[in-house]
């Protein structure tokens, strides 16, 4: 749905951002003591069981079509359990900045994967502009930061490229859910219930978990955070906005997230705000006014 968006959904956008950018501040804490896959698998754990004790607080119930949760399975691969192994595999190796706008291509991969899969999200010259102006933007915050060219730094940059792809993706196949006429909260704890199913023995059998030291309380709070907040929160308001607003306009949630991780690492970890990141927080807000058309359409009525 190539339309411009309500202001809850941008309220809701904003929100998303939020949360989706603290992930990589929380990562910080957990890659330090635990492995990827130890990681991820809590925290999707933890955010199903929170969403399904929300759902039977409200009456709610899982659907019982198999054809329905072969496409949470889709979806928890794509949109939960593959990206965030590969970014967690990434965070040691790339810095959290680089990784953020790394994953920010995700519109790009999405306006181009969206014009050929879908009928109703044909690429327009507006949103190609929008989708271009914001990647520069992201560009430029990435700055004079240094890129290692080693191994480890390439597979690093490689793996955040996958997430970004499979995020793209996750949006235009979650669009199924919206005629079914699931609550977002019913959608988001199908997707992650499926990827704890995949993810808890392969923990199990490639990181041992209970051989591994206890780990600290910082540890323990980031995989908390990560799996109520950035998790079970954040998916619901995922779903809430791909069933009405699209997918090309959901995925500007990566455009958002790094201003959001770059924001906390400066209130938070006490870094500076470089030049170029503020320019490039300019053009992404640019990008996303040409990408939303309200204020070019305003622009056009009053020189008329």
């Amino acid at each position: 749905m190539n339309r411009t968006m309500t202001a809850l959904e941008w309220a809701l956008l904003l929100a998303l951002s939020v949360l989706w950018g603290s992930t990589f501040l929380f990562l910080s804490f957990a890659t330090r003591e635990l492995p990827p896959f130890t990681i991820a698998a809590a925290k999707v754990a933890l955010a199903a069981v929170a969403l399904l004790l929300a759902m039977r607080q409200a009456g709610a119930h899982l659907p019982r079509g198999r054809r329905t949760w072969g496409q949470f399975v889709l979806m928890g691969v794509f949109n939960d359990a593959g990206p965030f192994i590969l970014i967690a595999f990434a965070s040691p190796f790339v810095a959290t900045g680089l990784a953020s706008v790394l994953i920010a291509t995700s519109p790009l991969f999405t306006v181009l994967l969206a014009h050929w899969l879908t009928a109703d999200e044909r690429m327009t010259p507006r949103h190609a502009a929008g989708v271009l102006i914001g990647f520069a933007g992201l560009a430029v915050m990435l700055g004079g930061g240094t890129f290692s060219f080693s191994a480890s730094g390439i597979l690093g940059a490689l793996a955040c490229l996958g997430a970004s792809l499979g995020y793209a993706y996750a949006g235009i196949y979650g669009r199924r859910f919206a005629p079914l006429g699931l609550h977002a909260m019913t959608t988001a704890a199908g997707q992650l219930s499926t990827s704890a199913i995949m993810l808890i023995p392969l923990a199990l059998l490639v990181d041992r978990p209970w051989a591994l030291p206890a780990p600290s309380w910082a540890a323990i709070g980031a995989i908390l955070a990560m799996g109520l907040l950035t998790g079970a929160l954040a998916y619901s308001i995922f779903y809430r906005i791909l069933a009405t607003a699209g997918a090309t306009n959901v995925v500007l949630v990566t455009f958002l997230s790094p201003i959001t991780a770059i924001l906390l690492g400066i209130g938070i970890l006490g870094e500076r705000l470089e030049p170029q990141q503020l320019g490039g927080m300019v053009l992404v807000a640019f990008g996303l006014m040409v990408l939303d058309g309200r204020a070019l359409a305003l622009l056009r009525a009053k020189a008329a």
